[in-house]
């Protein structure tokens, strides 16, 4: 059987993602993620670099509309942030923009720079 030209792959730094596979690798290793994390894994992968609101991710991923109040994508993306994070420790790649939402956008991490003291 050949694979199809048109499969959809997702790349953003190390980690690949391949919806129609239910799968996501981080620099070449599986990552287990449940139905509703890779689905916004997806859907913020999708929209790379951009800021998505709540209420999007919330219509995409549970398919319906957003409650205000409800802490469901917030829940979450911590855990998915908290997944790759644990992958991909040199780099973050879920950005929280208050009162707007979340950035998708791989990120190296800068190590912390403790200036020297004393002579």
């Amino acid at each position: 059987m050949e694979a199809s030209a048109h499969t959809e792959v997702l790349r953003a730094g190390d980690l690949e993602i391949r919806p129609s596979e239910y799968l996501v690798l981080a620099a070449g290793k599986r990552i287990d993620l449940t139905s509703r994390e890779f689905a916004l894994l997806v859907c913020m992968a999708r929209r790379l670099g951009r800021i998505v609101g709540r209420d999007e991710l919330f219509a995409v991923v549970w398919g319906r509309d957003y409650r205000a109040g409800d802490r469901s994508v917030d829940v979450y993306v911590a855990k998915l942030r908290e997944k790759l994070e644990s992958a991909l420790p040199r780099c973050s790649y879920i950005h929280t923009h208050f009162g707007f939402g979340y950035r998708f956008s791989p990120e190296p991490l800068q190590p912390l720079h403790i200036p020297a003291t004393g002579p």
